[in-house]
């Protein structure tokens, strides 16, 4: 997922200052920064091997930052419950190894050259070490996570299965009688929202927060992580690399379908050019073309639409949990995810 957010200040942001959770109780905000200190910490200490090639390709992209995104919303949830129990700290830890364990396996299939600013292990190396590394942090994962009972390994289990169905679809692409973007829609609840979904399952369930807490939390993680993506793929079409430094359209030149494209190839009234322009990768030279008619077509409203509807279906899951300062940094969330694309 691509980033940018932010926090009120505090240990949090040591760790990454880009967050999509703001925290107004300071107390919350403290303890969830000491627990993200202890993660930082164990990231280094667990994925240190023994080989020191192995230890560096591994710890490559965790040295080059990140937005902790998942073990910050375990340790949030685990405060519908009691935040110090065991194993929230530990399976905080092991959503975060799982989810570096996957970019290592994306920047592969995607051939992406660069991740969090630094070279991509693939680039830096090859695409062998990268799977390889990948691979490890996924035993290590898996390890720490045999530590919590055979119920999280289940949980573990099956949250690796829609992972790799949300990757196999995606890579296929839509049957024939399917829906572009619902099948789009799942591969993002697939590739994203399942694993912040199971951030949020587990660090409520060890907080010893009551199941119809835990089963909320988790449906609002998925919701949450699928909307974090339409957020982003409104961003690519809208930002300005001169005030966001980021630059626009990067999806369009690589051909990447994201929810606008297929609203804009779906709509009766796109204009014949620019359902030209998205029927494959968009040149550099076509790129600012390309990027006006999108920006000016109904498919932007229809995309932001959708966005909306996610915020809302979040907003009403957080309404239901207990009043307390986590529910209030959840609730920030949900309008966090329109405005960054506004």
């Amino acid at each position: 997922m691509r980033r940018t957010a932010s926090i009120v200040g505090g240990v949090v942001s040591m760790v990454h200052p880009d967050m999509p959770l703001e925290f107004i109780d300071t107390e919350l905000e403290a303890s969830v920064g000491r627990g993200l200190a202890v993660i930082e910490k164990r990231l280094d200490h667990v994925v240190e091997s023994g080989d020191r090639f192995l230890t560096e390709a591994a710890s490559h992209l965790f040295k080059a930052g990140g937005k902790r995104f998942r073990p910050m919303l375990a340790l949030t949830a685990a405060h519908f419950g009691d935040p110090e129990a065991h194993g929230v700290t530990e399976s905080a830890l092991v959503m975060e190894l799982t989810h570096l364990a996957t970019l290592y396996h994306d920047d592969v299939m995607d051939e992406a050259a660069v991740r969090r600013g630094a070279p991509s292990a693939n680039a830096r190396w090859d695409n062998s070490i990268a799977i390889l590394a990948g691979d490890y942090l996924f035993a290590i994962a898996s390890e720490l996570v045999a530590e919590l009972g055979s119920d999280t390994v289940r949980e573990q289990a099956r949250t690796f299965s829609r992972l790799v169905h949300g990757q196999i679809a995606e890579t296929v692409g839509a049957p024939d009688d399917q829906d572009p973007v619902e099948w789009y829609l799942y591969i993002l609840a697939e590739k994203t929202g399942s694993l912040i979904a199971t951030a949020a399952r587990l660090g409520a369930k060890f907080s010893g927060a009551p199941e119809s807490v835990v089963t909320a939390l988790a449906e609002f993680g998925e919701i949450i992580g699928v909307a974090f993506q339409l957020s982003d793929d409104l961003i690519d079409i809208l930002s300005d690399a001169d005030t966001t430094g980021k630059t626009p359209g990067t999806d369009l030149l690589e051909g990447v379908p994201t929810l606008p494209v297929l609203y804009a190839l779906q709509q009766e009234d796109t204009s014949p050019r620019l359902r030209e322009l998205l029927s494959g990768k968009v040149s550099e030279s076509d790129l600012p073309e390309a990027l006006e008619l999108l920006r000016g077509s109904k498919a932007m409203d229809t995309a932001r639409g959708t966005l909306e509807s996610y915020r809302d279906r979040a907003k009403e899951v957080v309404n239901s949990l207990p009043a307390c300062p986590a529910r209030d940094a959840l609730l920030g969330i949900c309008d966090y995810m329109v405005e960054r694309s506004s």
